[in-house]
C-alpha cells in the first residue's frame, strides 16, 4: 500500500451507483477519496482539508460489540441489500419515519424531493403504526429517537395521534423535523402538536441574512423566527435549530447562527449543522465549489466565535461510547453503543455565563475523564449491589481530577449530575445538564461522491419504512429512496 494511502473501501460510481473501489490519501495535508467507474471515469472529492484534524478524529473512535437484529439476508452485498443486513455493525438508535414526500415548499436542496410531486408517498396512519410498533419490538433495545419527518410532516393533520401512538409505544425521544411554516401559522395546531407528546421540534434554520433565498426560494427568518416565538408562549423549551450549509452560501453565517441560538437559549437546545449532501444530480465542478466537510465546518465555527468555541473542542460521536459501556455494567443489561464512524459527526456542548459561551472541555479534562472510564471498564468488575455502589463512589470522588472548578459555570453542579446519572437517574439528570448547555454539532451525511461503506456500515440513524425495512441514512437518500417510494407511491391526476 503506497504510504499515503490511509486505507481502501468500497465506493460508488456518482453516475451509475456501480459498486466501486475506493482510496482514502493524503496528498499535500488534505484527505481525499479517489475511484474510478469503468464506465464514468475517474472521481475525487476532499474529505478535509486538515489531514491532522481528520487523523485526530481517527484516533477519538471507539468501538464496542452490539447486539443487532437482522431485518434481511445478503444477496446482492452491500449497500444495494440494506435492511437491516447481517454486515451492518451499529443497532438503530435514531430512526426517520417519513410521514410524506408532500411538502409547502419548494427547496431545491431537498433530500426527499418534495414541495409538489407529481405522485404521493404517504403511508396511512395504520401503516405508520404498524411501523412504529415493529421499531418498537427491537431487541435488546428498540431505538432511542423516533424522528417524522417527509417532505413536511405537519402536512399531514394527523401528526399529533401519530406522535401520541410512538409515545404510548414507550419511544424515550420523539421529535418532528420541520420546516416551521405551519408552525408559524397555525398556533391551535402546535397546540395539539405540544399536547400529544412531543419532546423536540428540529426546526430547519439556515441563517438570518437573505443567503437561505438561494436554499429556500425566498427569504424564511421571519417564519422561523415566528415559528420560534410560538414554540416559547406556549411553553415549549426544546428547539433544535438544523441550519443546511454550503460554501459560498450561508458558510459566513455560521457564528450568527451560534449567536442567535446563545440568545434564545430559553428555549433552544442544540444547533445541528448539515452540510449539503449532494444526494441528487450534481456535477464534479458543483460539488466542489459548494462543499462542506466537518473540518471545514469547525474552522469557520472557531473563527467566527472569535475562539469562544475552537475546533479541538469537538470530538467525534463515537468517542462517548465508554459512558454507555460504563452504564450497560451499572444496569446489567445490553446498552446500544453509538459507535458509528468517527468522520460521520462531531459535537460538543457548550454553557453560557453571562452571555460567554463556555465549551465542556474548557473546564472538564475529557480525554482524561473517558481514558479513565475506559479503565474502568477493563477491569472485572463485582456485579452485586456492593461493588457497583463503590464504584459508583470511586468515579465521583475521582472526578475532581478532571474538573477545573475555577473554570466550570457557577450555577453548574457537574458533580451532582454525573452522581445523579450514575445512581441511575439518568433521564432527569441528563435534562439537567441539557437545560444548562446548547449542544453543537454536526452530521456530515454521504452522497455518492463521498460514498464510504465502511461509514454505511456502522450508521445508527435509520429509516424506518412501510415494508419492514430499516435503511442507514446515506444509502437511503443515496440509492434506495426513489426506488422504495416507488413502491408505495399513489399517482396525482394531472
Amino acid at each position: 500500500m503506497s504510504p499515503n494511502i490511509l486505507r481502501t473501501t468500497e465506493s460508488i460510481c456518482p453516475l451509475c451507483q456501480k459498486k466501486i473501489k475506493a482510496e482514502i490519501k493524503e496528498v499535500e495535508n488534505q484527505i481525499v477519496m479517489e475511484k474510478s467507474c469503468d464506465e464514468h471515469g475517474f472521481f475525487s472529492d476532499v474529505l478535509s482539508d486538515d489531514s491532522n484534524y481528520y487523523l485526530r478524529l481517527e484516533k477519538l473512535d471507539n468501538k464496542a460489540h452490539n447486539q443487532i437484529t437482522t431485518q434481511k439476508n445478503t444477496e446482492k452485498g452491500c449497500p444495494y441489500d440494506c435492511g437491516i443486513c447481517e454486515n451492518h455493525q451499529t443497532p438503530s438508535i435514531f430512526v426517520n419515519v417519513d410521514l410524506t414526500n408532500r411538502c409547502n415548499m419548494k427547496c431545491p436542496i431537498c433530500f426527499a424531493s418534495a414541495g409538489g410531486p407529481k405522485k404521493v408517498y404517504e403511508p396511512s396512519f395504520e401503516e405508520i403504526k404498524k411501523i412504529l410498533t415493529r421499531l418498537s419490538s427491537i431487541k435488546p433495545n428498540p431505538p432511542f429517537a423516533i424522528q417524522f419527518a417527509g417532505g413536511e410532516p405537519t402536512i399531514r393533520d394527523d401528526l399529533p395521534e401519530i406522535i401520541k401512538t410512538a409515545k404510548d409505544l414507550g419511544f424515550a425521544q420523539i421529535q418532528v423535523a420541520t420546516n416551521g411554516k405551519r408552525y408559524s401559522m397555525d398556533i391551535e395546531y402546535l397546540k395539539r402538536i405540544i399536547n400529544s407528546g412531543i419532546n423536540t421540534h428540529y426546526l430547519q434554520f439556515d441563517g438570518l441574512s437573505h443567503a437561505c433565498k438561494k436554499f429556500r426560494g425566498y427569504d424564511t427568518f421571519f417564519e422561523k423566527k415566528k415559528a420560534i416565538d410560538n414554540l416559547r408562549q406556549l411553553g415549549e423549551k426544546s428547539i433544535v435549530l438544523v441550519p443546511t450549509v454550503s460554501k459560498g452560501v450561508n458558510d459566513h453565517e455560521i457564528g450568527d447562527i451560534i449567536y442567535f441560538g446563545r440568545d434564545n437559549f430559553d428555549v433552544i437546545r442544540g444547533i445541528n449543522f448539515q452540510p449539503l449532501s449532494f444526494s441528487g444530480r450534481a456535477s464534479k465542478d458543483e460539488v466542489k465549489n459548494h462543499r462542506i466537510t466537518i473540518t471545514d465546518l469547525v474552522k469557520l465555527i472557531e473563527k467566527q466565535t472569535n475562539g469562544e468555541i475552537g475546533k479541538e473542542d469537538f470530538y467525534p460521536i463515537p468517542f462517548v461510547v465508554p459512558v454507555s459501556q460504563f452504564v450497560e455494567y451499572l444496569k446489567g443489561t445490553n446498552m446500544p453503543h453509538f459507535t458509528v464512524h468517527p468522520q460521520c459527526g462531531v459535537a460538543t456542548y457548550v454553557f453560557l455565563e453571562n452571555k460567554k459561551l463556555i465549551p465542556m472541555t474548557r473546564f472538564l479534562d475529557v480525554e482524561g475523564f473517558f481514558e479513565y472510564l475506559r479503565e474502568r471498564n477493563e477491569i472485572p468488575h463485582n456485579n452485586g449491589k456492593i461493588g457497583k455502589g463503590i464504584e459508583i463512589a470511586r468515579i465521583i470522588k475521582n472526578m475532581n481530577s478532571f474538573i477545573d472548578k475555577e473554570k466550570m459555570p457557577k450555577d453548574l453542579n457537574l458533580f451532582e449530575i454525573t452522581k445523579g446519572i450514575l445512581n441511575g437517574g439518568g433521564k432527569e439528570f441528563l435534562a439537567k445538564l441539557h437545560h444548562k448547555s446548547i449542544f453543537i454539532g454536526t452530521m456530515h451525511f454521504m452522497d455518492s461522491f463521498n460514498f464510504d461503506l465502511e461509514r454505511v456500515k456502522r450508521c445508527a440513524i435509520h429509516y424506518g419504512l412501510s415494508d419492514g425495512s430499516i435503511i442507514p441514512f446515506c444509502s437511503y437518500n443515496s440509492i434506495h429512496r426513489e426506488i422504495l417510494e416507488n413502491k408505495f407511491i399513489t399517482p396525482i391526476a394531472e
